[in-house]
């Protein structure tokens, strides 16, 4: 994964560690990461990536119970 170019978000918080980074790799699949903890990260689809990123947007995910 090295190899990845990682992009940050554009709600970062300037040259901080708190962003979320995506990068896609030859093949097509999206990569996820938080720039704080580098090494931990989440493969996934395309399409799963933009149907959480809309799902996020809708506010689906702001009153989670656990």
């Amino acid at each position: 994964m090295s190899q990845l170019r990682w992009r940050k978000s554009s709600f970062s918080e300037g040259h901080t560690d708190t962003c979320v980074e995506l990068a896609a790799d030859s093949v097509g699949t999206s990569h996820l990461r938080e720039s704080d903890d580098p090494e931990v990260v989440i493969a996934t689809t395309p399409a799963a990536l933009r149907a959480f990123l809309r799902a996020a947007k809708a506010g689906r995910f702001d009153r989670l119970e656990g």
